[in-house]
């Protein structure tokens, strides 16, 4: 490869090296910005651009690919990526819905799906995994994460990447996988897109940028700058995220892309005009310039001004280029360009089977009072809520490639399961929102929200009219899927006013009341808590949405689903998470004793914790076990068992969780830290043991320049069925023997 790119390179102008740093869009389908290249093929005619994103489909990328194959000097071939988030064709729950099965075999299959897929329709890249850590869910884009936790996203990323890339990027059906946004675009203050982030080293390096490196590790191909600024500087400029930590403490030796012209932003950052904008965000490590190009039309001047080299050009030129390579590109150009594949290689029956199970994983039981669910196929049954048969909102936000009317409802889904067993019954009682300009405003991709001029109490009322003829009442309820997902950030992160108003007559009806939810965030749901008799959080399920709520519905899958990030009571509790560090005044159990730290008004738990999810049935945790509770040096090994008995009557898993606490450091610690997991088959009446083997590596910490720190002393171990409700047990670990 290298004997290959030097002689390639030597044959290059600047104008053309250059010319591959700039990746452009016809902007045939979506853009999130405001610049399209209208004149694309000339551009590439030129040998201006290194790549081409946003359209997809083999006989749309053709003509592009035959540009720069047949018309242009050097013949080099496009990379051609798009967001792929969750699935390209075939889509597959929301990421932070993936993230609830704690299955990483099934994430790394969703993963594979989507590349064979995205390969069948002419893509080599792919702008995924997004593994920025959220514990805002004001912020919209939470709903392409994996949560709150640093070590459950970092796996989660290696699990994506290993489906995206496999072993062999040249092998077929293989693509080059993008982690973004780098860094800590998930901290975002206010949880408002875009926003300032502003944030210690310390906290930087122990939750924010574990989730990237793993992904790095695992191999990542590329990596994509975030919007916003970290110390005061964008991202996109940023040398010591982009080369000190990137490139240096990481050894990462991929490409480097912008974000849709966040090069460009950088000038309402108030960083300069464009010429010097494009100067430190190639100075600083960034090698390709999405959309904006401005490094095609000022890094020419900035090499006579001296404020860039001609090494930085050629080493991002470099890195273009060997991922090119390493994708085959320049033994077949058209390799991802077969005409035939997208008629048997999407949307197949085995994709659509994987779809089903997802979604019924994905979802995850709040509440089931009385043993009410799972449902009996008999009876009548009343579905009511904007989203009991809908389809439009199901693919979820950024599922650019979907066809919604590929989607199943939740009432095709009960349907299609039940048949004529069940009498299904329907109303609509509500709309998504009242608001007609917030409707506009979410229907930017396609109409998902359509209001129904009736007014609210004539849908209330037939609704209530039709509870009333059935024996068990499913409210489906809810967000439209751009109420989350990018530039979609919430004040107020309950279920919309017109909604809640549905929820609380169908209660009156005094009928048993299922409330099944869709959103792509955590919401406030006190009052629905003490309102439904079940909750069942289905997120956005894809493709397959309504096959798989009805499977978990009636029990043809049992739920095993766990909460990746928390639910609070009050919006006022943001950010909530579970591995809080510990205060100097923390609340004791007496709600008199004035000065602690907590509110006067609500408490500091959230309502679900990180890790939460009901089954229907019951598992017992024994005491955890270790076969030895004093240790020494870096490199012994403590095996830890907790066993788990399944005392109900269903045959289920359960996600088994370990914590540490480090009681005594050099810095205030989390009370808190997930250290690993493990998710359990267990027959009813059976009883399975979790072990987990315990390093130092496990019990070390990141220091303020990302260095791993053992110190030796007591840790506490913690393990049950989530972050709340755990067992202990105390060992000594000494650093040396």
């Amino acid at each position: 490869m290298r004997d290959f790119i030097d002689r390639l390179t030597g044959g290059m102008t600047t104008e053309e090296k250059i010319g591959q740093l700039n990746l452009i869009t016809p902007g045939d389908f979506t853009n999130t910005g405001a610049i399209i290249n209208k004149n694309a093929e000339e551009t590439i005619r030129r040998g201006n651009a290194g790549g081409i994103f946003g359209i997809y489909g083999p006989d749309n990328i053709l003509p592009y690919q035959k540009a720069a194959m047949e018309e242009s000097r050097l013949k080099i071939p496009l990379l051609c990526g798009l967001d792929v988030i969750h699935g390209h064709k075939t889509i597959f729950p929301l990421p932070l819905a993936l993230s609830c099965t704690w299955d990483m075999e099934m994430i790394e299959e969703t993963a594979r799906i989507a590349a064979v897929e995205a390969v069948a329709d002419g893509l080599n890249w792919v702008f995924s995994p997004m593994v920025d850590i959220a514990r805002d869910p004001r912020w919209g884009r939470i709903a392409e994460s994996a949560g709150e936790d640093p070590y459950l996203g970092g796996e989660i990323a290696k699990a994506m990447i290993r489906g995206y890339q496999g072993s062999d990027l040249a092998r077929p059906e293989t693509v080059l996988a993008c982690v973004k946004h780098l860094a800590a675009y998930g901290a975002a203050e206010a949880g408002r897109d875009y926003n300032t982030v502003d944030m210690s080293r310390l906290r930087l390096f122990e939750t924010y940028l574990p989730p990237y490196q793993a992904a790095i590790e695992a191999g990542c191909g590329s990596a994509m700058t975030a919007f916003n600024d970290l110390d005061g500087i964008p991202a996109s400029a940023n040398h010591w995220l982009l080369t000190g930590v990137l490139r240096e403490k990481w050894e990462f030796d991929g490409l480097v892309v912008s974000d849709y012209t966040a090069i460009n932003e950088m000038t309402a950052h108030g960083l300069g005009d464009l010429q010097n904008c494009s100067a430190r965000a190639l100075a600083a490590g960034c090698d390709m310039d999405m959309v904006g190009e401005g490094f095609l039309t000022t890094l020419q001047n900035s090499l006579k001004n001296g404020s860039i080299t001609m090494e930085m050009i050629d080493a991002a030129c470099r890195r273009i280029l060997e991922a090119k390579y390493k994708l085959g590109l320049f033994d077949d150009p058209y390799r991802y360009l077969d005409a035939d594949a997208p008629s048997h290689k999407i949307l197949t029956d085995s994709h659509k089977k994987a779809a089903r199970k997802a979604a019924a994983e994905s979802c995850v039981l709040l509440k089931n009072a009385e043993n009410i669910l799972p449902l009996q196929k008999s009876g009548t049954l009343a579905l009511i809520g904007p989203l009991a048969d809908d389809r439009r909102n199901l693919p979820g936000t950024w599922s650019i490639a979907a066809d919604w009317q590929e989607c199943v409802s939740v009432h095709e889904g009960i349907k299609n399961l039940a048949g004529d067993s069940v009498d299904i019954l329907h109303a609509k009682g509500a709309n998504i929102v009242d608001d007609p300009h917030l409707a506009e405003r979410l229907n930017v991709f396609g109409e998902t929200v359509v209001i129904d001029p009736r007014p609210p109490q004539e849908m209330i009322d037939e609704a209530l009219a039709t509870a009333k003829q059935a024996d068990i009442v499913i409210a489906v309820l809810g967000e439209a899927k751009e109420m989350s997902g990018e530039a979609a950030s919430r004040a107020d992160i309950g279920l919309p006013e017109c909604q809640k108003k549905l929820l609380r007559a169908l209660k009156r009806c005094g009928k048993p009341l299922v409330l099944v939810l869709m959103s792509g965030r955590p919401l406030t749901l006190a009052e629905e808590h003490e309102t439904a008799d079940a909750i069942l959080m289905t997120w956005f399920g894809g493709t397959e949405s309504g096959s798989g709520i009805a499977d978990i519905l009636f029990g043809a899958e049992i739920p095993s689903g766990k909460l990746t990030a928390s639910f609070p009571v009050h919006v006022g509790q943001i950010p909530v998470y579970y591995a809080q560090r510990r205060t100097g005044r923390p609340p004791t159990g007496d709600p008199l004793e004035k000065f602690r730290s907590r509110y006067l008004d609500i408490p500091n738990e959230p309502l679900y914790p990180f890790g939460y999810g009901l089954s229907y049935t019951e598992f017992s945790y024994a005491p955890p076990v270790a076969d030895q509770t004093e240790l020494s040096g870096a490199d012994a090994v403590l095996t830890l068992r907790v066993a788990v008995t399944n005392t109900g009557n269903y045959d289920a898993h359960e996600t088994v969780q370990l914590y540490i606490t480090d009681p005594v450091c050099r810095i205030t610690r989390p009370v808190k830290e997930l250290k690993a997991f493990q998710k359990l088959p267990i027959k009813k009446g059976a009883t399975q043991n979790a072990v987990f083997s315990v390093t130092a590596d496990m019990l070390a910490y990141r220091d303020e320049n990302g260095d791993a720190v053992f110190e030796g002393g007591e840790f506490l171990l913690h393990t049950g069925p989530n972050s709340r409700e755990t067992q202990s047990l105390s060992v000594i670990w000494h650093e040396r023997h």
